[in-house]
């Protein structure tokens, strides 16, 4: 199992963003969804990586949270309150929020796998990529993934298609796709091999 407990970043000097996450989040296939735990802080259960690992990138991207994801068994049967729920993974990803707030990039994955520093590696990784893109490029991006065409984006934005074509190559598009897919995969290495 995957937990994902994620923590709002210098939420003394902002608005509470729990309630928006808990809206955008609601209706993701998963164990148990997001539950405010305690303050500024929220906890899900996952059991599909793919599912994890884009959670995490999104969350992590938008500079907003802090995100730990703890790998291990979970105590079963899990209570129908997320923050209710006990068990290794829910141990592991509370140590792993609090490493990942001293990171550059707030993401930390703690397990007993090994494979669990590299499906880090990866998804930080992957987080830069989206974190560095441009507003034009995140629009144009978020176009592409919703399933528009180049050109049928590039009208939308009132762009030329050569000009779309450039947004798309600043925003590393191309990468994404098989970076997500790594990490997608790094993460289910490391519940196989617990």
């Amino acid at each position: 199992m995957f937990v994902v407990t994620a923590d709002q970043r210098a939420s003394r000097a902002s608005a509470d963003r729990v309630p928006d996450l808990l809206r955008h989040y609601r209706d993701l296939p998963v164990v148990r969804g997001f539950e405010r735990t305690a303050g500024d802080e929220v906890e899900a259960v996952f059991d599909d990586p793919a599912i994890v690992g884009s959670v995490v990138v999104d969350l992590v991207a938008s500079g907003c949270w802090s995100v730990g994801i703890g790998i291990d068994d979970v105590d079963q049967p899990l209570p129908r309150q997320t923050r209710a729920g006990r068990g290794p993974a829910f141990e592991a990803a509370r140590t792993a929020v609090e490493a990942a707030k001293g990171r550059r990039v707030p993401l930390q994955v703690v397990g007993p796998s090994a494979w669990c520093v590299h499906a880090q590696t990866a998804a930080c990784l992957l987080v830069d990529l989206v974190a560095s893109r441009s507003e034009a490029g995140c629009e144009a991006v978020a176009l592409v993934a919703a399933g528009d065409s180049q050109a049928s984006a590039a009208k939308k934005l009132g762009i030329s298609p050569q000009a779309m074509s450039l947004r798309l190559r600043a925003a590393r598009w191309d990468l994404q796709p098989d970076s997500q897919t790594l990490v997608t995969e790094l993460l289910r290495r490391c519940e196989e091999d617990r």
